[in-house]
């Protein structure tokens, strides 16, 4: 291993070579949001002299994160928060050659987690496969929870999209010093990073920072109007024991937000998220989500892509064929519910819920309530929303589905959510073993094939298989390589 300098615009900084991988890690974009700067949009790094040493992981935003039963997350969301002031950082991985002899395609990624939870730096999010591929590719932090997604009285709102757009004008800005063309960004991100892509696609602020974008798991349905967000601002207020405004929350610790947060985001915390409408897009999965209603996002995305918005940007979106396995089967959710409580807990979300689990077989022989419950909430929460933002989209999209089953939980993981995460980066080890996400021999040959997709993309927007529209619904389904004729799914009777 040796080391390398590169100049960003704000000082010079320095990294390592490994393997023909130059990589440089917790390079702020942004100034530390701490002091009179916590609450506030993001603002440039006053810069620093000499040479900043970049080849340690930096800090992470607060957040906090808990065990998962029978399964090991650390490879897929970090080891919890790294604390340190400069946590609006990125991460940057490039081919040994392109810092001089760029330009290279540049991929920008925004990891999930709910809007609460993740960081840039987690083993199945390595960089390595896609500077093999001759990417450059740039992870980024961006703040969550109450700091990010809570719409607090004076406080500018969406925080954490901001931080996106402030990162990605930082990548318009210093991607050539690593090599990296700044006319060829590909945006992409996985669950909550993909919902905010999504988003952004609409923002009229985000216009002209991405070329492409990959949405992994997430679409443009999971945001709430303002005033049904604030309902959410006075609970968390109440349970720091503060004024719902932005001195009652400046005086509250990032430790006390995040307990704040844990504790708002239990099943048993008594809040109502429900629209006019009745339903509850984001299904109790993550109390904090962007708004809309403001600048950032001044309509809802899907209304926006219809109007247009977004309609310059290469598309590529897809969901893995059983979501929702990830929540209900280590629980054990899945094979212990009941009709009575299956319908319950959906009917938090959405107002047809009886009809809905009807649909979806409740009641059919053989057919357990469980059963019904995931089937149902597969296509709900991620798979027909995401298929709604590809018919509303007027650029181009392509549309997938991964669909292979993991034999983890005695083959009942199957194709759950972020299981495509190590076949994207090509880090199947990171994930392989007794208590990992993909069992003990999952295949190469797959990950190969798909990294190589999203690669392909990156570089030119090329796919093997035809667009998506409403009329023909071509999903390439990427297990098996080959694109199927779709119809409709139940749950369009049910969504918007």
């Amino acid at each position: 291993m040796r080391e390398i300098l590169v100049q960003t615009d704000k000082g010079a900084v320095r990294g390592t070579v490994r393997d023909g991988i130059v990589r440089f890690l917790g390079i702020p974009y942004a100034a530390a949001p701490v002091g009179p700067l916590r609450f506030r949009a993001p603002v440039a790094h006053q810069g620093w002299a000499g040479i900043r040493d970049s080849s340690e992981p930096g800090p992470s935003a607060p957040h906090s994160v808990k065990p998962f039963p029978g399964l090991d997350v650390e490879p897929l969301i970090g080891s919890g928060w790294r604390k340190g002031d400069d946590y609006l950082n990125v991460n940057v991985w490039a081919p040994e050659g392109a810092v001089s002899d760029g330009p290279r395609p540049v991929m920008v990624w925004v990891h999930g987690g709910g809007f609460v939870l993740g960081s840039n730096y987690a083993a199945i999010q390595d960089g390595s496969a896609f500077a093999r591929s001759g990417i450059v590719c740039i992870a980024i932090n961006y703040r969550m929870g109450v700091e990010g997604f809570l719409p607090i009285p004076g406080v500018p709102t969406n925080l954490g999209l901001r931080d996106i757009l402030f990162a990605l004008e930082w990548v318009r800005d210093n991607a050539a010093a690593f090599g990296g063309d700044p006319a060829n960004v590909t945006i992409f991100g996985e669950s909550a990073g993909a919902m905010a892509i999504a988003d952004l696609m609409t923002s009229p602020l985000a216009t002209g920072l991405f070329r492409r974008a990959i949405v992994q798991s997430g679409h443009g349905a999971m945001v709430r109007p303002i005033a049904v967000a604030q309902r959410l601002v006075r609970k968390v207020a109440n349970i720091l024991d503060v004024s719902p405004d932005e001195a009652g929350f400046r005086s509250a610790s990032p430790e006390a937000c995040v307990a704040a947060v844990e504790k708002v985001s239990l099943p048993t915390a008594r809040i109502d998220l429900r629209d006019s409408d009745g339903r509850e897009p984001v299904f109790g999965i993550s109390r904090f989500v962007p708004v809309h209603g403001d600048d950032v996002l001044p309509e809802k995305p899907l209304d926006a892509l219809a109007k247009g918005a977004g309609a310059e940007v290469e598309l590529l979106i897809g969901a893995n064929a059983e979501e929702m396995n990830l929540y209900l089967v280590p629980t054990g959710v899945r094979d212990r519910i009941g009709s009575l409580l299956s319908w319950y807990v959906l009917s938090r979300s959405q107002p047809k819920a009886r009809q809905v689990l009807k649909a979806y077989g409740l009641g059919a022989k053989g057919k357990k309530p469980g059963q019904a419950l995931a089937d149902a909430m597969n296509d709900l929460v991620f798979r027909w929303p995401a298929r709604r933002f590809a018919e509303e989209h007027r650029g181009r999209t392509h549309f997938y589905e991964f669909d292979w089953r993991s034999p983890a939980f005695g083959g009942e993981l199957g194709a759950s959510h972020g299981m495509e995460l190590p076949f994207v980066f090509d880090t199947l080890d990171s994930v392989t073993g007794e208590q990992g996400l993909v069992g003990s021999a999952p295949p190469q040959p797959l990950a190969d094939r798909v990294h190589r997709l999203w690669a392909r993309f990156a570089a030119d927007g090329r796919l093997p298989w035809p667009e998506f529209d409403r009329e023909t619904r071509q999903v390439y389904r990427l297990e098996k390589g080959e694109a199927v004729r779709e119809p409709p799914m139940p749950a369009a009777r049910f969504l918007p």
